[in-house]
């Protein structure tokens, strides 16, 4: 099974997956822009874009690795990963299908006040935040036009990271 944590940049994907995956047993997370930085580092270059997601390799190779491990390890691969192009889920989500891997699709949801008060306390990322910040609009839009009837919403604008992963958890194993 793949519990797919999606949301703006920001949102908190990576901090809530974490503590996901210590709480649903034999499980991994898989970062899927691991595969888009892999992309990057072709040279010379591929097609200049400015998301690597636009590169069809990248859906095609997201859905094959995470395959592949699944054959391998077993288990439940947790993937913080944002995807707010609505073509781009449907080709990734029935690409898992195809090889009959049930997705549980959740989207970490927050304010725009909250996202913006996260993205600038973030001493992690810490001056990237205006990369982060350009998402917000097209989250919005996602939200608005397809995302959130496509997914479970968690609105952590009130909770932890920690709450948020266990309220995840406890959907996934009823």
């Amino acid at each position: 099974m793949i519990v797919w944590l999606n949301g703006t940049h920001g949102a908190g994907k990576t901090t809530t997956s974490a503590l996901v995956q210590q709480l649903i047993p034999d499980s991994r997370v898989f970062d899927a822009e691991k595969v888009g930085e892999t992309l990057m580092d072709i040279t010379p270059g591929l097609p200049a874009t400015d998301n690597f997601q636009h590169w069809p390799p990248w859906r095609s190779l997201v859905v094959e690795t995470a395959r592949r491990v699944l054959d391998y390890t077993g288990g439940t691969l947790v993937m913080p990963m944002t995807v707010l192009v609505e073509s781009y889920w449907r080709e990734i989500s029935s690409g898992l299908a195809e090889h009959a891997i049930p997705v549980r699709h959740f989207v970490i949801h927050a304010d725009q006040e909250t996202l913006r008060g996260r993205i600038a306390g973030d001493t992690v990322v810490g001056p990237n935040s205006w990369f982060r910040l350009k998402y917000l609009e097209p989250y919005a839009e996602a939200a608005r036009t397809w995302l959130h009837g496509e997914a479970e919403v968690v609105d952590t604008t009130h909770l932890t990271p920690a709450q948020a992963a266990l309220q995840i958890a406890e959907a996934v194993k009823s």
